[in-house]
């Protein structure tokens, strides 16, 4: 794929890296649809920006054409996703910028669901618009990589986070107050806000056990709804008083878990709001990644944060489904009071590329990707 069509403008990848940048904003809130941008330009002028609303809808397109009323008629609009073709909860998007008198539409890249995938683009051109594609193909591929995956391979795109001291260790298990916190404030409110990009957090019973973690997104002012929590249970073994257990008003919780699960255990979870998931497919009674991953795409997610425990951080890599890491590494060094976060053999099967390296107060966050 080649980041930019030769019939688009230096101008036009301008703005659809804008538009780009009014999809990220949807980033966990729109799933199972997926987070688009669009923006609308006259004469030079910016007259609409939209970006998919929470749940899904509005479209991005609709917020756009709604902002710009009459200004519509005439302008070139920018959207990261083909338009939907489809008549759904709302009349297609491509008919929508007909009927405003769009005359140009750049867009980024082709909607892989079968009732989009093209016809989108085929009804502009039949309705008199021009039409430009591929402008910022890959930017906007990896911005939506999680509703591409669960269309073409049935899994949500994964991003494991992890929080290391310098060399990659975690304290060792029994680790409590001042001493479990390996980063600073600043990086944990980044950890936060990651949470809040996705549609989920995944994490295993040890952690639970561990930790007694919430799982929310705790940061003063984000307009983010807090994600699904996925705890991965086999026994069903969350202790009854867990936060997670406190804090079902404020999020919702579904456990994985398999038969071997005690059936009343599991309708007083039920009882409680839980949504109790029994894995189809197990090995040395533990649910298998690959049925885990089928089941959340089944269930809409299109993005999902891991962020856990060494066993399962280590599952998920030798599956070879992760494909973005966010890796917290701490100036300090835990020494012997630390034990490795990961196998380090595992990360390095996965061929991530290093994409950037940030500051979060005194600590680093390193960002890989694969080649997805």
């Amino acid at each position: 794929m080649s980041a930019t069509n030769p019939s688009g403008t230096s101008r036009d990848a301008a703005y659809m890296r804008a538009a780009l940048s009014l999809a990220r904003r949807g980033l966990g809130n729109t799933a199972p649809n997926p987070a688009v941008g669009c923006i609308l330009v006259h004469e030079g002028r910016v007259v609409g920006r939209g970006w998919t609303q929470p749940g899904g809808r509005p479209h991005a397109e609709a917020v756009a054409l709604t902002q710009a009323g009459d200004a519509a008629r005439g302008a070139t609009a920018y959207v990261t996703l083909e338009p939907c073709a489809h008549f759904g909860v709302t009349p297609p998007c491509a008919s929508a910028l007909i009927a405003a008198g769009v005359k140009r539409v750049v867009n980024a890249v082709s909607d892989p669901d079968q009732r989009v995938c093209g016809k989108g683009l085929k009804m502009l051109r039949d309705g008199g618009v021009e039409v430009v594609d591929g402008v910022l193909r890959d930017e906007a591929w990896r911005a939506n990589l999680g509703f591409f995956l669960r269309l073409t391979r049935h899994r949500p795109m994964f991003t494991l986070k992890l929080a290391t001291d310098r060399d990659g260790q975690i304290p060792k298990r029994g680790a409590q107050g001042p001493d479990k916190w390996i980063t600073s404030p600043e990086a944990r409110r980044r950890g936060h806000m990651l949470r809040g990009q996705h549609d989920a957090v995944l994490f295993g019973i040890g952690t639970v056990l561990d930790d007694d973690p919430e799982y929310t997104c705790r940061v003063p002012g984000w307009p983010q709804s807090n994600p699904v929590r996925i705890l991965v249970d086999s026994k069903l073994s969350i202790p009854h008083g867990a936060k997670l257990l406190q804090t079902l008003a404020d999020a919702p919780l579904w456990i994985v878990t398999t038969d071997a699960a005690d059936q009343r255990r599991a309708l007083d979870l039920e009882a409680l709001g839980v949504t109790v998931i029994r894995a189809q497919d197990t090995r040395e009674g533990r649910p298998t990644v690959a049925w885990i991953a089928a089941e959340l795409a089944g269930r809409g997610l299109n993005r999902v944060l891991i962020e856990t425990g060494p066993a399962l951080v280590t599952a998920f890599l030798d599956a070879a489904v992760v494909d973005e890491v966010h890796w917290f590494r701490a100036h300090k060094a835990l020494e012997d009071a630390g034990t490795p976060a990961f196998s380090p053999m595992a990360l390095e099967r996965l061929a991530l590329r290093r994409q950037a390296v940030l500051q979060a107060g005194p600590d680093a966050l390193e960002i890989y990707q694969t080649g997805d």
